[in-house]
């Protein structure tokens, strides 16, 4: 298979809508949609609103929406704002992370969303207080009054 070259879109390029890519994307502008690639570069001044999905994937802009990679790096310049799925990460000192992390082995054929909340251990769960321990907010009363 002959080398390709990389596609670039520049700081001055404005796309809505998806970018598909085996091979390499370098981002300088701002995408409003969703990314695959192969490898992607997104540059210091691009923005993406919208998912990442690529094997790798360097850091330097803003993304707000989920980031799908085997491998991430988050340059000091980095504003992400959603969650990574990764099977390698790496933060430089300074990079904005606002999220979820997680590590998966194939992170690329996970479906994006809200993670799956664990199943609950009943047994480290205390038990809901029962209606007859519940008592009203009012003082007690004694029951015997004397008259006087």
């Amino acid at each position: 298979m002959k080398s390709k070259a990389p596609s670039i879109l520049s700081g001055d390029l404005v796309l809505t809508g998806s970018i598909a890519s085996e091979g390499e994307v370098q981002l300088d502008g701002s995408v409003e949609g969703d990314i695959r690639a192969g490898s992607l570069i997104i540059g210091e001044e691009a923005v993406v609103n919208g998912e990442v999905m690529a094997e790798t994937v360097v850091i330097r802009g803003r993304v707000n929406g989920s980031v799908h990679a085997r491998q991430v790096q988050l340059a000091s310049t980095a504003r992400i704002e959603g969650d990574i799925v990764h099977a390698a990460l790496s933060v430089e000192s300074g990079a904005f992370f606002d999220g979820h992390c997680r590590h998966a082995s194939d992170p690329l054929s996970e479906k994006s969303g809200a993670p799956k909340a664990p199943k609950a251990d009943t047994a480290a769960v205390p038990p809901a207080p029962s209606k007859s321990s519940v008592t009203s907010m009012e003082p007690p009363v004694a029951a015997n009054k004397s008259s006087a």
